[in-house]
């Protein structure tokens, strides 16, 4: 935290977490990413630029992806948030967990949780994407280990599985 931040009392912010009421104590210049992190234990959500470029830290605020680095944790007073351990439940997670294995779209695992929260975001707004699709849904997302290919023919193998369902 920079000296700025020290002189700013902490405030009580109200949000929703992957359906449940949350509420924390916190300066509300404080990342939301350290405050899902440290304070609430979700640590799903990583730490990867810091700078809003790599998409490691995505999560959904109010049904947008964003990047959690980037977003003050007062912007996200109300709001309603799902975090990759959210996903669990969702119907898009067990194909695009079996696709990411099959595929190999998987390997350090430091961008899959942006990863797969982007797919998801991408697949409810286009459930039959082409590539250009998909490409352009994961954009956000740096990947150093998989060169994309594996991640891009993933998302597109859970897609054609979802519809053949």
């Amino acid at each position: 935290m920079n000296p700025s931040q020290q002189s700013i009392a902490k405030s009580e912010i109200l949000f929703t977490v992957n359906g449940d009421a949350r509420k924390v104590l916190a300066h509300p210049m404080e990342r939301l990413l350290d405050v899902l992190r440290n304070d609430l234990k979700l640590t799903g959500a990583k730490e990867g630029c810091g700078e809003g470029e790599c998409g490691s830290c995505s999560i959904l605020l109010d049904g947008m992806l964003v990047n959690s680095c980037l977003v003050p944790v007062a912007q996200a007073g109300g709001a309603n948030i799902i975090t990759i351990e959210g996903m669990s439940a969702h119907a898009l997670m067990k194909p695009l967990q079996e696709a990411f294995l099959e595929c190999g779209g998987a390997q350090c695992g430091i961008c899959t949780p942006g990863m797969i929260l982007a797919a998801v975001h991408l697949l409810e707004k286009k459930p039959e994407p082409v590539i250009a699709d998909i490409r352009e849904g994961l954009a956000g997302n740096l990947c150093r280990c998989t060169g994309y290919m594996q991640i891009f023919e993933a998302v597109a193998k859970a897609a054609r599985r979802r519809v053949a369902t």
